[in-house]
């Protein structure tokens, strides 16, 4: 070999040696990156339609204080009406709820088609539903209750298949002092986020309890917090790091809420705000059974099992989960109303849960409406105005299209699909356990109707499933 091909064949040699090296020693791929994100995002992707469960000390007095009736929804009594914390304290001495049963909570999650369960386990006013070593403030420290309800509700959710995750609130702490909100018993003369009290809080309470979370019940699917205030100081300092962390090295698979004050796993919308266009990035609405989170005594606003199941496959044809609350009443009863409506929707998924669980968003769009040329809100932004005829959701080669118009004088007459051209293999209602095909025909503008003279019309939603050829759609 010549010299100088002998020093380029050194070259490539050091080099390749080097590559290898360098490889070796380097660290490992970003934990955090879409990959490991996607990986833990898998079930929620496919479960779609969780329950949330909003219980503590406001149960008791159920929207009212004193004989006067607190605004707003039940969870906010302690702020709304202004209660000092030694009063507000006086109702875990009360807190008996005798007739909980975790199982039969858990129970009608499964009746009701729901796949993971989400509770409070601190809510703002900062009462815990745990025990904890951080805070006597607790349902097992201070109340005659004595019991464990997360504990006990993480078990019967892993007995049935259920995941389980927890709401916590982390800012917002109406009962102690370097806690967000409470501006009638500790006067904000300093800006927490200023004198150092908010970051005391998060040290001595927030992480401990977040820790006991997390190493005491078992695999938790998800942290809900909420309401990120002062989750940055003046310079801008994420404060929200140390809880982020503490779960990634805990439970890296718990995936993380959008309310931290950063972005998580997955968006959390507004309460009872579901988006007006599909997106392919994961999103939850959280959304009430009647106006309230916590139990109010005087609330009987309920949603229709057909209203629920229309947000659901909305909210489902648009990419996202559907969170859907109970507020048990201070006995541990949840409201037979809400007991029986989510029941029926149950039933609806027992038929119908194909086009849900698992399943992708629409790729149309059509179907969801627009925004008004001229029509503004108080904001001076374009109203949207939505469509409910009907809603599609996607598996490969599957079309399920939910119809909720009704004729009032009929069936459904005709049902034009939208303009796509691959070939149809097959068309049937899903409630037909024989799937007996239904006649496809063609308009003379070139779009397919089917004429649905044989299936079952359902006043809920009726699921049409349309088998086509190829997994992309030719437009």
């Amino acid at each position: 070999m010549k010299s100088r091909q002998r020093f380029l064949f050194s070259c490539l040699l050091l080099g390749a040696c080097a590559a290898l090296l360098s490889a070796a020693d380097a660290p490992p791929a970003d934990p955090e990156g879409p990959a490991a994100k996607e990986q833990r995002l898998a079930w929620f992707r496919h479960d779609k339609f969780g329950l949330f469960i909003h219980w503590g000390l406001y149960a008791i007095p159920a929207g009212y204080w004193k004989g006067e009736r607190s605004p707003g929804i039940g969870e906010w009594v302690m702020n709304r009406m202004k209660i000092p914390v030694a009063e507000y304290e006086q109702l875990a001495t009360q807190f008996n709820p005798v007739q909980f049963d975790a199982d039969a909570w858990a129970q009608l999650a499964q009746d009701a088609g729901m796949k993971y369960v989400v509770i409070t386990s601190k809510h703002h006013d900062g009462f815990a539903l745990f025990k904890s070593a951080a805070s006597r403030y607790n349902v097992v420290d201070a109340t005659p209750f004595k019991r464990d309800i997360i504990k006990e509700l993480a078990a019967a959710c892993a007995k049935r298949g259920l995941r389980f995750g927890v709401y916590y609130s982390q800012s917002q702490d109406w009962h102690e002092r370097g806690g967000a909100g409470n501006d009638w018993d500790f006067p904000s003369n300093a800006a927490k986020d200023k004198d150092g009290s908010f970051d005391g809080y998060l040290k001595t309470k927030v992480e401990p309890q977040l820790r006991e979370l997390l190493t005491n019940y078992g695999p938790i699917c998800l942290i809900w917090f909420d309401t990120p205030q002062l989750m940055r100081d003046d310079n801008q300092q994420y404060r929200g790091k140390a809880l982020t962390d503490m779960v990634r090295a805990l439970q890296p698979t718990t995936l993380i809420d959008g309310r931290l004050g950063t972005v998580g796993d997955y968006q959390s919308t507004g309460d009872n705000v579901v988006p007006p266009k599909a997106s392919d990035d994961p999103f939850e609405v959280p959304a009430t059974l009647n106006q309230t989170w916590g139990y109010r005594s005087d609330d009987h606003n309920w949603k229709s099992p057909g209203e629920m199941i229309f947000k659901l496959v909305d909210i489902v044809s648009k990419g996202g989960n559907y969170l859907l609350n109970v507020g048990p009443m201070a006995n541990g009863v949840i409201p037979q109303p809400s007991q029986d409506n989510l029941r029926q929707v149950g039933a609806w998924l027992k038929v119908n849960g194909e086009a849900i669980y698992g399943a992708g968003r629409s790729p149309f769009g059509e179907e969801f409406g627009d925004y008004a040329g001229n029509l503004k809100d108080r904001a001076g932004k374009p109203v949207f105005l939505g469509f409910n005829d009907w809603r599609c959701t996607t598996k490969p080669g599957k079309f399920y299209f939910t119809l909720f118009k009704i004729e009032r004088d009929g069936p459904l007459a005709v049902f034009t699909l939208p303009n796509f051209k691959n070939k149809i293999s097959s068309v049937y209602a899903l409630a037909d356990a024989k799937r007996s095909p239904l006649e496809l025909k063609t308009a003379a503008d070139g779009r397919r109707f089917v004429n649905p003279d044989r299936w079952v019309n359902d006043s809920i939603g009726t699921v049409l499933v349309v088998e086509i050829e190829g997994t992309k759609i030719e437009r």
